[in-house]
């Protein structure tokens, strides 16, 4: 109580506050940070090669898969639903998310750079909360979804009409943005004038903020709780949608028709789980070890987004009878040639 009134009195009556002035002293005294070491992935000196294979790997499956899923969803108009319109967005963040972080680790790995400038850390922290916020809303509105698909199938088409499609997704990409605008701007709002060393493979915020000259307080309240409520709020969402869903597929009296209902729903669950999972551990365990944060953040980062096409299309005759019509139209092409 004591500092709020200080703070007010300080502000209303222009009275100079002597700690504000010893820190902008202090400040003055070091040079400002313009550019950060990233010091890469914790207790794997001597693995690196290895590691660059594997996530060089990873990152190529991710990039082949998601743009194959849009190419067939494209290409065939029976795809041409909301289902696969949301797919697609997906696919399109799954690119981006696994691109924020992974060409800068795997240049790191391979001839060791491990600086990254101002301006590079403020975007990896930037898109990183953008298209990870911008797919916890997607997953939400592909939940509703399938809810108007299974519990309201004659007033789907008037539901999930082309209008309110676009209009959800642009949506989930605006919200994000805000979402992703508030957090960066926070946190490089403060002073960086110390260590510019970073203890971790890429930018994100409670990194980074480690290095502030600054009081953090703030934006590491804000962080929790404005990641931990769009979090919680997308998940209860997606938990009633499922619930309705349950509910309905329980109500019909067919077999088939609960069978091909359950199953449209096993695909949107599965990476549900696999983007929540971790997300759950890293930022509701502040305390978690760097030997489970760490590995727990590069699944997230570059093995969820690879995943994602593999599930959809292992789980979907549509998508496959999709692809194998554009591998045989590729086929015809070449024996025509």
């Amino acid at each position: 109580m004591r500092i709020l009134i200080h703070l007010l009195t300080v502000h209303f009556f222009n009275i100079p506050c002597i700690g504000t002035n010893l820190m902008s002293m202090e400040i003055k005294n070091h040079t400002v940070v313009t550019e950060f070491i990233l010091l890469g992935i914790p207790h794997t000196e001597g693995q690196e090669q290895v590691l660059f294979v594997v996530f060089l790997i990873f990152y190529l499956c991710t990039l082949l898969g998601n743009l194959l899923i849009l190419v067939a969803v494209m290409s065939d108009s029976r795809l041409h639903t909301p289902m696969y319109f949301f797919l697609c967005n997906l696919s399109v963040l799954d690119i981006g998310f696994s691109s924020v972080s992974t060409p800068k680790t795997l240049a790191n790995l391979l001839v060791r750079n491990q600086v990254i400038s101002l301006g590079g850390c403020i975007s990896q922290v930037f898109f990183y909360h953008f298209l990870g916020s911008t797919e916890c809303f997607l997953y939400t509105v592909m939940a509703y979804d399938r809810f108007a698909a299974i519990c309201h199938p004659l007033r789907y088409t008037i539901i999930m009409n082309r209008r309110v499609c676009t209009l959800l997704a642009a949506a989930t990409w605006f919200i994000a943005s805000f979402h992703a605008t508030v957090l960066t701007t926070l946190t490089f709002q403060l002073p960086y004038c110390g260590s510019n060393v970073v203890d971790y493979f890429f930018c994100d915020i409670f990194p980074v903020v480690k290095l502030a000259c600054g009081n953090t307080l703030i934006i590491e309240t804000v962080s929790f709780t404005n990641i931990g409520l769009v979090g919680m709020i997308c998940f209860l969402l997606i938990l009633a949608s499922y619930i309705r869903i349950v509910i309905a597929i329980l109500k019909m009296h067919s077999a088939e028709g609960r069978r091909k209902a359950a199953s449209t729903c096993v695909s949107h669950l599965s990476v549900v789980t696999l983007f929540f999972g971790p997300c759950a551990l890293i930022y509701t365990q502040p305390s978690l070890s760097e030997v489970l944060v760490t590995p727990v953040q590069i699944f997230g980062n570059i093995v969820t987004p690879m995943l994602n096409p593999t599930i959809y299309t292992l789980r979907n005759k549509d998508v496959k009878g999709a692809l194998k019509k554009l591998a045989g139209a590729q086929v015809t092409s070449e024996g025509g040639h």
